[in-house]
């Protein structure tokens, strides 16, 4: 069979589209405003037409002559709106916000291409946005486009992502296709902690695996541990070599095809900074730092507030969710054996990003297409379900 092809729209730095073509699938075009992002798209997948330019202005049909497809040639459209205007951590989330009504560019593809599969990806506040309101008009439109759709939220640990990141992912089919069996089953069993509107309608949108015998979830170490110490200021041109050999099989999976570290430096501390990350021990956090040392609005503070600001991750454990900057002050972004910050390079490892994967502009640019990006293994998993639900489809239709 040739390769499924795809679409992927609100694209950002590519971990969408990287984890599905691990799957199986071939990305056609990409979307992404923001240049530097795209950029980075671009360079990471060569074989793609990529185009930054506001999706309001571009002609679906136009895309779909100019990729030689005829509607319900392609096989998966996949993407979705900017998360913040969603997001359960935003400082507000207006239904004015024009970033929310994006997803109607999104439907105005799917309405163009007619594809076999659609894929919408967001942060969980999508399901508490508006009080639903917005995550049924999603699905009732899809409906009317002739789709079939349902929605889980999604834990990244448990398809091997080592850290607490949780994301909406809505699927839909036409032709009959189910989509509620097209969504992929955890194969690792980890620590979640739901603090997020989890049920539309009175359904249940995530599921926590009961089965003993599932595989242990990646830790921090097992992701990091063997990668170079990084240096300070600019980075080497050269690269810089591995630290050991693959120790286990999630670094083997994401050296392949890389002989060298990029992206990997980290930001100069100040003596203040150092002296207070000398006294938290790994899995500790501003707690752990003498009162005198602490910032004054943080001498205040009661021990049960911010209890990941300053953190030192702990090793065996997962990380905090990566946001777009890895900044002690938003949480447990500090290495757990080194006295500095994760680097570009430790974030995209910590969301399963393969070593070759350059991320392109100023380190605060990559830090955000870092962050704003879908873990590639957690898509990978999404894709290969969507995948065996068209096989098993094509069989029946044979």
């Amino acid at each position: 069979m040739s390769a499924r092809t795809l679409i992927d729209l609100f694209a950002g730095a590519g971990g969408l589209s990287d984890g599905l073509q691990n799957a199986g699938f071939k990305a056609l075009y990409a979307n992404e405003f923001e240049t530097t992002f795209a950029s980075t798209y671009a360079f990471n997948h060569p074989d793609t037409v990529v185009e930054s330019t506001d999706i309001r202005n571009v002609d679906a049909r136009a895309v779909r002559i100019g990729l030689g497809l005829k509607q319900g040639d392609l096989t998966l459209l996949a993407g979705g709106p900017p998360c913040q205007g969603f997001s359960i951590n935003a400082p507000a989330r207006r239904e004015s916000d024009k970033r929310n009504h994006l997803f109607r560019d999104y439907l105005r593809f799917v309405d163009e291409f007619q594809p076999l599969a659609v894929l919408i990806e967001n942060v969980p506040g999508l399901v508490s946005f508006s009080g639903g309101a917005t995550l049924e008009a999603i699905l009732e439109a899809l409906e009317q486009l002739g789709y079939a759709s349902d929605v889980q939220i999604l834990y990244a640990p448990h398809f091997g992502v080592p850290q607490t990141r949780w994301r909406t992912i809505v699927l839909g089919f036409r032709d009959g296709v189910d989509p509620t069996s097209a969504f992929p089953s955890p194969r690792h069993a980890a620590p979640a902690r739901v603090n997020f509107t989890s049920r539309l309608g009175g359904r249940r949108l995530v599921r926590i695996p009961t089965d003993q015998n599932l595989r242990r979830h990646t830790t921090v170490r097992e992701s990091l541990d063997d990668l170079p110490f990084p240096g300070t200021g600019e980075e080497p041109t050269e690269g810089q070599q591995y630290r050991t050999e693959a120790q286990n099989e999630y670094q083997a999976r994401l050296r392949v095809g890389s002989s060298a570290i990029r992206n990997h430096v980290a930001s100069r501390l100040s003596a203040l900074q150092l002296e207070r990350l000398r006294h938290i021990p790994p899995g500790g956090n501003w707690t752990n730092i003498p009162r005198e040392l602490l910032p004054s609005g943080m001498q205040r503070a009661r021990t049960s507030d911010h209890t990941k600001r300053y953190g030192r991750v702990h090793p065996d454990g997962l990380a905090s969710t990566i946001l777009t900057k890895c900044d002690p002050h938003w949480g447990a972004y500090y290495h757990y054996a080194q006295d500095r910050a994760f680097t570009v390079r430790e974030a995209a490892r910590l969301q399963s990003f393969r070593d070759s994967y350059l991320f392109l502009g100023n380190r605060a640019d990559q830090y955000r297409q870092v962050g704003n990006a879908v873990p590639p293994l957690l898509a990978q998993a999404i894709g290969a379900s969507i995948a065996a639900r068209l096989d098993l489809a094509d069989r029946a239709s044979a």
